[in-house]
């Protein structure tokens, strides 16, 4: 058990078992982008390590960028999204593919999508490591899903409570 600010969390996922979900991940963009270059484009904060990771096991040629979005305080979602800094590239007839640490509501992906949809992108892909099938509240399809996991708070691998956590390796969620 380990304690972030005033909370404590368990173990729940290991390293070993982020790894093996990004290298399958990688596998399948592999096959999908064989004859393109897509555009990776990880949402900070949480996704830094996730894209670098992912980045790691992608064998085909490819760009990365980020955006920066915001939608959690605390351990709760704020149900709006702020978007920090932007993209600053033109992605007109590009294959975009968003690399998320999570997906839990979907807000900031139906966000993104309609910035996205503006740039008159040529195909518009989600990638998350983690995704709350329970919480999400959008019609919007994942192409690349790397763990299910119940609707819990978890930090670790990028994910934060208040600012703390994200360096672990491991994933620990929230101690009932």
């Amino acid at each position: 058990m380990i304690q972030i600010h005033d909370k404590h969390f368990v173990p729940f996922i290991s390293a070993e078992e982020i790894d093996f979900a990004l290298v399958n991940m990688a596998k399948q963009m592999d096959d999908d982008f064989f004859d393109e270059i897509p555009v990776f484009i990880g949402v900070l904060n949480g996704s830094f390590m996730v894209l670098a990771d992912l980045m790691k096991h992608y064998r085909g040629m490819c760009e990365v960028s980020f955006v920066k979005m915001a939608s959690y305080e605390g351990t709760q979602t704020t149900n709006s999204v702020n978007e920090l800094i932007g993209l600053n590239q033109d992605l007109t007839g590009r294959t975009v593919v968003i690399v998320e640490d999570i997906v839990d509501t979907g807000n900031t992906i139906e966000v993104l999508k309609d910035i996205l949809k503006a740039q008159n992108v040529k195909h518009f892909k989600i990638a998350t490591l983690f995704f709350k099938p329970e919480a999400y509240k959008k019609d919007i399809k994942l192409d690349y899903v790397g763990i299910r996991i119940p609707n819990k708070f978890i930090v670790g691998y990028g994910l934060d409570y208040d600012g703390l956590g994200r360096n672990l390796a491991d994933v620990y969620q929230l101690a009932e």
